[in-house]
């Protein structure tokens, strides 16, 4: 039985990231992450001060693996600005402690300079 072209989760996903400048896929929500690398990162958001939307992918077990084959990329949490693809809790915390990510976020203008 052959996949059909469209595949809702990626659907989704994509039209997540194309409504919200910064978008986060995570394992639980951002006042209540449900790992500790989730919440890693939604702590260096929050430091930063970035506007940003958690999207809980333990709702939805097709979310959680579509999230995976989106990007090719096997971790959750992930990090998107601007609809690109950042990285995970690993990228995102190096970038934060090599003092790249604020910058970034700036330059993408989802941060106050």
């Amino acid at each position: 039985m052959s996949e059909a072209m469209t595949d809702p989760a990626h659907d989704f996903i994509a039209k997540t990231i194309q409504d919200h400048q910064v978008v986060l896929f995570m394992k639980g929500v951002p006042e209540q992450p449900r790992c500790g690398f989730s919440a890693v990162v939604v702590q260096i958001l929050d430091h930063l001060g970035v506007d940003f939307v958690g999207v809980d992918v333990l709702q939805d077990d097709s979310l959680r693996e579509g999230i995976k084959s989106f990007t090719d990329w096997p971790t959750i949490p992930q990090l998107y600005v601007k609809g690109e693809f950042v990285g995970g809790a690993d990228i995102v915390r190096e970038m934060f402690q090599t003092g790249e990510l604020k910058p970034f976020m700036a330059e993408q203008g989802v941060l106050e300079a």
